[in-house]
């Protein structure tokens, strides 16, 4: 019995010991991203040879244009420039570092935008009668972060003032009733303009021909909320019908509903006319399937990022090397990315659905 006992703990000891699995070792990258990494072989990532990554080399080095002003790509961007083979550009010149979360898993939510396309003209009428605004010229960027540093996350407050004081921005209630403001065009539907508020930037095919563009210029400093939820908790939409195209089918049949719920986004987003089509915050012209809005908290512009993820239109894996080139409101967290689809009814389509897990890993200059 004595050796029976013996040979049993060594069993347990070789065997069960063995299938243990190793603790995940994260690191940091100061200074890069405050999300939690591990450094990964770029050979290992899914998918990452058979993507293709002349395309991929190619909106690089278009990003470069204004990345390179960051000094995290500056020697990088002036190398893609005499380099002719994009694999071995990647794979020699970035170590690959896998993003966690703070409880230690490695997926987040992958959502898409695009690029819209509204009916207007440059003249009020009864059919054209929603504005697009300019920035208000009565309203001011506040920014305390120099004297109080504790103050730094509230950089994105805008206020007015009002009786020699200053006092918060309008909200979008508050705005949609003013007459004083200077708009771009008008648009002949309320709904797609609040969802090209959402997009940030869009195309408006005017009554004399024209299609112009308009980007994001500024944002009236009110929390983003999202419309989706709260129609998914007054149980008037299920999950699966969230998506935009849920979301406008349900506004369209309830049109006594739609300032009461437009208005519960307090948020509202202000443009410029622009000759680019849409532009991210980058400040380059974004591309479709290879670009990606991002919180650089955690994520810098310009930076590389391979994701793993899937469409929610057809199930098709998604392994692709895109640039963070945007940002969003709603883009926050560590793993967390919003896909940007371009332009056109298929894009709507896919954007539209779009919210699927995935993983990112973003490519480091080695320098």
């Amino acid at each position: 019995m004595k050796s029976l006992s013996i040979i049993t703990i060594l069993f347990i000891i070789l065997f069960t010991g063995c299938s243990q699995k190793e603790p995940l070792k994260l690191e940091t990258l100061k200074g890069i991203s405050k999300a939690k990494v591990k450094k990964v072989d770029i050979k290992d990532i899914e998918g990452f040879y058979e993507d293709d990554l002349s395309l991929a080399f190619d909106v690089f080095k278009k990003d470069c244009k204004r990345a390179k002003r960051y000094e995290l790509f500056k020697d990088i961007c002036l190398k893609a420039e005499s380099f002719l083979n994009p694999s071995q550009f990647f794979s020699e010149n970035f170590t690959a570092y896998e993003l966690y979360n703070n409880n230690g898993t490695n997926n987040g939510l992958i959502t898409g935008y695009y690029e819209p396309l509204l009916q207007g003209s440059r003249i009020k009428s009864e059919k054209y009668k929603y504005p697009v605004y300019k920035v208000p010229k009565d309203m001011y960027p506040i920014d305390l972060s120099a004297a109080y540093p504790e103050l730094k996350k509230y950089r994105r407050l805008r206020g007015k003032l009002v009786n020699g004081k200053i006092v918060a921005y309008d909200d979008r209630a508050q705005l949609n009733k003013r007459t004083d403001l200077e708009p771009i065009v008008y648009v002949d539907d309320e709904i797609d303009l609040f969802f090209l508020q959402i997009q940030g930037s869009g195309k408006v095919a005017l009554d004399t021909g024209e299609t112009i563009n308009v980007g994001y210029a500024n944002q009236n400093g009110h929390k983003y909320f999202a419309i989706g939820r709260a129609l998914l908790k007054e149980g008037v939409l299920k999950k699966t019908g969230a998506s935009l195209q849920g979301i406008k089918k349900y506004l369209k049949q309830n049109p006594h509903r739609v300032e009461e719920i437009l208005n519960k986004n307090k948020s509202y987003i202000f443009f410029i006319e622009n000759k680019k089509s849409a532009t991210g915050a980058l400040g380059t012209e974004l591309t479709a399937g290879r670009n990606l809005a991002v919180d650089r908290r955690y994520i810098p512009l310009g930076m590389p990022v391979f994701i793993n993820t899937k469409s929610s239109v057809s199930q098709e894996k998604i392994n692709r090397l895109m640039v963070a080139a945007d940002v969003g409101g709603a883009i926050k967290g560590e793993i967390r990315a919003d896909f940007f689809f371009g332009n056109g009814s298929d894009a709507e389509l896919q954007a539209g659905g779009m919210k699927e897990k995935g993983k990112l890993t973003i490519l480091v200059p080695n320098e």
